[in-house]
């Protein structure tokens, strides 16, 4: 046989003639499938749409089992995302250290009332310069965190205590308001420095009181080296949640609504009563005509002065009246305004907050990251507003403000003592307006 050779062994020139053969026979074919599936790969890649910068596409995850997204934008959108959050920052910073400043410099401005003013701004100013730059920074870069473990417990302790700080100053300037109003002849006896120190210190030793339990170990913060989260333990959550939110919003609701009450009954009173009756208008009679001429004028000489006399005494009694009903008119609007921003900037991103350990676990978030991002800028937004929303409805915040800011620093106290001046005279000449 061919294939065995004489020592009655395989062939093995055969088997080399045998690859040879096979060998050229493969080569023809993928000589021949090579164009046709180069095609095949390019209509693939061609059916496959082109991403666009102006959706931000998921780079990565997190590392956890929710897989966390972290986003990439564009250079135009870098550009768009830092000016806002640049623009916003800035304008927080400046606006609650215009508060800051006209109070403490500004000596009519220098009352007990307004020292939690200053702690709201303190508070808000503090979100500015130690939160706002870093979120910032994370939010360009995807929302991966770059500072390291260590400082993510640091950060995390600053974004709680600041944010808590501020919404518990807004619920105890609620009930401040509320008590000038009810009781605006003992509350502002016990009004005085020491009552809002201690009031500010309860303030800022509350708010600090959630932010122990994560460095304390109750609940560790998640931070796996890509993203820095709060920690998602069920009963911290509801206690930091409650706390920091949801009591303080129904206090100032229910402060709100007592405020708006006592409001409108004092409107009612102004509407229907108008001057308060007096006995003597009511013993004022017709006299009878069987007395002396001169005892008739002697009478009638004292009735007068004593009716001068009474209408002196309820022309004090109506500007009085007049006085409290604005105070009541302004305490209502200026807290409503306040509860409502409040509200709006805040509710959403709590809700989603308490929401999401019951719904993604205690491991990691699974809420999207461009929504996470949203109700948190939009929460501290509230920062920007408060110092608007004070110097709207304060007269001498917004003289304050204007001469600040147009740099004529002199005479500023005596600016503000004129203007008071002119609005009591005001009110003297025209006692039945009401603004």
């Amino acid at each position: 046989s061919r294939c065995v050779n004489r020592a009655g062994g395989p062939d093995v020139s055969s088997f080399m003639i045998g690859d040879r053969v096979g060998g050229s026979t493969n080569r023809m074919v993928a000589e021949a499938l090579a164009p046709r599936l180069l095609m095949i790969v390019q209509g693939a890649a061609a059916a496959t749409p082109p991403s666009t910068s102006s959706q931000p596409q998921v780079m990565e995850t997190n590392g956890t089992r929710c897989g966390e997204q972290i986003l990439s934008y564009g250079r135009a959108e870098k550009v768009l995302i830092g000016g806002v959050l640049t623009a916003l920052t800035l304008s927080t910073i400046c606006g609650n250290l215009l508060v800051v400043i006209s109070v403490c410099f500004v000596k009519k401005l220098r009352q007990p009332s307004n020292y939690l003013i200053v702690s709201l701004a303190l508070a808000d100013l503090s979100v500015a310069v130690a939160v706002m730059p870093f979120v910032s920074i994370t939010d360009l870069i995807g929302g991966r965190w770059v500072f390291g473990q260590l400082f993510c417990n640091v950060f995390i302790a600053m974004d709680v205590m600041c944010c808590t700080a501020s919404i518990m100053s807004l619920c105890v300037i609620s009930i401040d308001r509320y008590l000038g109003i009810t009781k605006p002849l003992t509350y502002p006896v016990r009004q005085n420095g020491c009552c809002m120190a201690k009031m500010i210190l309860s303030v800022w030793l509350l708010s600090a009181s959630i932010t122990l339990p994560p460095l304390f170990g109750w609940a560790q913060n998640v931070n796996d080296g890509r993203v820095c989260l709060i920690s998602q333990d069920f009963g911290y959550t509801v206690y930091s949640t409650a706390v920091a939110f949801y009591i303080p919003m129904s206090v100032m609701l229910i402060m709100y609504h007592r405020i708006y009450r006592a409001a409108k009954l004092s409107a009612a009173k102004h509407t229907i009563a108008g001057f308060p009756r007096d006995e003597e208008h009511e013993e004022t009679g017709s006299m009878e005509g069987t007395g002396l001429q001169r005892e008739v004028e002697e009478e009638c000489s004292s009735r007068v002065s004593r009716l001068l006399k009474t209408g002196e005494h309820h022309q004090r009694r109506k500007r009085r009246n007049q006085s409290i009903f604005k105070r009541e008119q302004k305490a209502a609007a200026t807290l409503g305004i306040v509860v409502g921003a409040f509200t709006f900037c805040w509710l959403p991103f709590f809700l989603v907050s308490t929401a999401r350990p019951f719904v993604c676990g205690v491991e990691c978030s699974c809420v999207p990251l461009w929504l996470e991002r949203t109700l948190l800028w939009l929460g501290y937004a509230n920062s920007l507003i408060n110092p608007f929303i004070y110097a709207f409805f304060n007269r001498d915040l917004r003289t304050t403000y204007s001469n600040l800011l147009r740099c004529r620093y002199r005479n500023i106290n005596r600016k503000l003592s004129a203007a008071g001046m002119h609005e009591a005279l005001r009110l003297v000449e025209k006692p039945d307006t009401i603004v």
